[in-house]
């Protein structure tokens, strides 16, 4: 979503149950659901959790799935969304994609922009649980670094990308809001 700046932070976030489950998973589990990374080049380079997802097709009326990695991270994932969501943005919307997203060291995420129809509609939260000194969001040609225990809204609209020139993996919770005034019911 176009949300007129590049960034916006939106706090602290309490992130120990989601961050120890997240770890706790099995490298199998990086790897059972390769959509992200065979449909999208720019994510060749990411391995991937996910919990919810949509693919657009047929937006808004698109269907919205539970994934392999709802039954082991959604006890203490969907407390934090709703948190997040309860603090920032108008109830009675809907999450079409959570997922945790894995950038592994030395990878990259190339410029791009968000250009589905669902990304202008939905609100793009990351929310930090590893990263590294070396690891660079560029949004809009601007350089960011997020930190673990925070929370931030991407403007997916603008190009960005990432780099992780370190040696450790990043990993980041990911999910996308839409209001319900954007689904085009109230």
């Amino acid at each position: 979503m176009n949300i007129d700046v590049p960034l916006r932070e939106l706090g602290e976030v309490s992130i120990d149950a989601l961050r120890e489950r997240i770890l706790g998973q099995e490298e199998a589990a990086w790897h059972e659901d390769a959509y992200r990374q065979e449909s999208y080049d720019v994510h060749r380079e990411t391995e991937s959790i996910v919990l919810v997802f949509t693919d657009g097709e047929n937006w808004p009326a698109s269907e919205i799935r539970k994934e392999p990695g709802w039954d082991r991270l959604a006890d203490v994932a969907v407390p934090l969304m709703h948190d997040l969501i309860a603090r920032h943005y108008s109830p009675g919307g809907t999450i079409i994609r959570a997922m945790a997203a894995k950038l592994l060291a030395g990878g990259k995420i190339t410029p791009h922009r968000d250009s589905h129809p669902s990304f202008h509609a939905g609100h793009r939260i990351h929310v930090p649980i590893t990263t590294n000194p070396r690891v660079r969001f560029m949004i809009d040609g601007r350089p960011y670094q997020f930190r673990v225990g925070q929370a931030y809204e991407i403007n997916n609209q603008l190009q960005h990308s990432v780099a992780n020139k370190g040696d450790d993996d990043r990993i980041t919770f990911i999910f996308d809001y839409v209001p319900a005034d954007r689904l085009g019911r109230e």
